[in-house]
């Protein structure tokens, strides 16, 4: 049994340094399509940005993904939606031109966002009014809602109610567009 543990350390090493899995766009937990004049060549990438409680920003961009050409001017893409323990958070998935090849969102990279918040809660309950960082825009407030354990989709174009937020564990229609 000893000479099988170090065998099986090596093994467990070795498939947590692989690169990630590449899939279609449908098989991740977020997918929808991303529209505009992005210019020639764009390096378009996806991050998860936003804010947690107490106030943890986040930006990265280190997250499972895929962008894939579907004509001029329009992407379909994958992006996978990590698990936030203990921490409820007001997120957006964001697209980007990569402009320095860092695969990191720096302010000042053309962006795109929508109306759409992505509102994590480790437990169902009601999340308090959220102020959005100013690297996102700022200035807008997200009034209190209740939501369920999980991932949550709360449309700031649609009244808040039933519905809306709506949890799921799998999102189908994120559009972002430029």
């Amino acid at each position: 049994m000893r000479a099988a543990l170090p065998a099986l350390l090596l093994l467990s090493l070795l498939s947590a340094c692989r690169p990630q899995e590449v899939r279609p766009p449908d098989a991740y937990a977020l997918s929808g399509t991303i529209a505009g004049d992005w210019g020639a060549a764009p390096r378009l990438r996806l991050a998860l940005v936003g804010t947690g409680v107490p106030v943890a920003v986040t930006n990265t961009s280190a997250i499972g993904q895929n962008v894939v050409s579907s004509g001029p001017n329009t992407w379909q893409f994958g992006f996978d939606l990590p698990g936030i323990p203990a921490v409820t958070g007001v997120y957006q998935v964001i697209a980007f031109d990569d402009a320095n090849n860092n695969a990191r969102y720096d302010v000042g990279e053309t962006f795109a966002r929508n109306r759409q918040w992505l509102v994590y809660s480790p437990v169902s309950g009601t999340v308090d009014t959220v102020e959005i960082p100013e690297f996102l825009g700022g200035g807008e407030l997200l009034p209190a809602m209740t939501v369920t354990r999980g991932w949550n989709l709360y449309d700031r174009s649609v009244a808040l109610g039933a519905g809306n937020p709506s949890p799921f564990t799998r999102l189908t229609s994120y559009t972002l567009s430029r």
